[in-house]
């Protein structure tokens, strides 16, 4: 049961964020977060010009509200607008940038539009950035063009989680061109990043508790006037000497 409300939950998320895409029109719009509240659902959409999101006085929210109450059942639906910190960073912004871009010059100065966007995507500390652009570019047949710059990676857990992809589609004279854009994030870390922990010795201090010393305990040092003197060791001749007068003297 819990799997499926995560499961509808998200699937809601999704439609809302098509449909923002869809009614508010180029206007920066990143992704969009759905939370539930006491009061009510709270949709915060991140957009690179939120001004516009707001619209006149606000008119932009209120229309949007009571799209949402109708489509979506939402029964008090809380709209905020948050600002993208990076626009360049994000990839449903710089796709977007292309696709107008592209709508706005033509098809005959897609490699430079490319080649400027992949620029100031590494200049905003990216470390890869990959952008393919397929259709009527620029004859009449339909091929892709591919611009990279940087490293991006392309299989593994960090391919899929942590790359930021975004897909768009231009309506030209020719026909439909597709953006697909896929930037690698400066905080990436991939699975050879491999750093030594840092080994922290803790230090332990043991408090050694000395006993008292007694006064009567220490003993005075002798000074040198009392200190007894030492007699001088005697010569071996005046000992033989002694030796030798001591027999005669018992004698007499």
């Amino acid at each position: 049961m819990m799997e499926r409300e995560f499961v509808t939950q998200k699937i809601k998320e999704f439609q809302i964020q098509e449909f923002i895409d869809k009614t508010l029109g180029n206007v920066g719009h990143s992704h969009t977060i759905m939370k539930k509240t006491p009061m009510g659902e709270k949709v915060i959409i991140y957009a690179s010009r939120p001004g516009l999101v707001v619209g006149r006085r606000g008119s932009n929210i209120k229309d949007l509200t009571k799209l949402l109450k109708k489509n979506f059942n939402l029964e008090n639906p809380q709209v905020e607008i948050s600002e993208v910190d990076n626009i360049f960073l994000d990839a449903n912004i710089v796709a977007e940038k292309i696709v107008s871009s592209l709508e706005r010059f033509g098809t005959n100065r897609f490699k430079g539009i490319g080649h400027k966007m992949m620029e100031k995507v590494m200049e905003s500390g990216a470390r890869g950035i990959e952008v393919i652009i397929s259709g009527k570019v620029p004859g009449a047949r339909a091929r892709s063009w591919r611009f990279y710059m940087g490293y991006v990676k392309k299989c593994g857990d960090a391919a899929q989680m942590a790359i930021r992809k975004a897909t768009k589609g231009a309506q030209l004279k020719p026909g439909t061109v597709g953006i697909r854009v896929s930037i690698m994030p400066p905080n990436v870390r991939l699975p050879d990043d491999i750093r030594p922990r840092e080994v922290v010795e803790a230090v332990v201090t043991e408090k050694v508790e000395v006993a008292p010393v007694e006064a009567a305990a220490v003993e005075p040092k002798e000074t040198a006037e009392e200190k007894p003197k030492k007699r001088a060791p005697r010569k071996k001749k005046e000992k033989a000497e002694e030796a030798a007068a001591e027999p005669a003297g018992e004698a007499e």
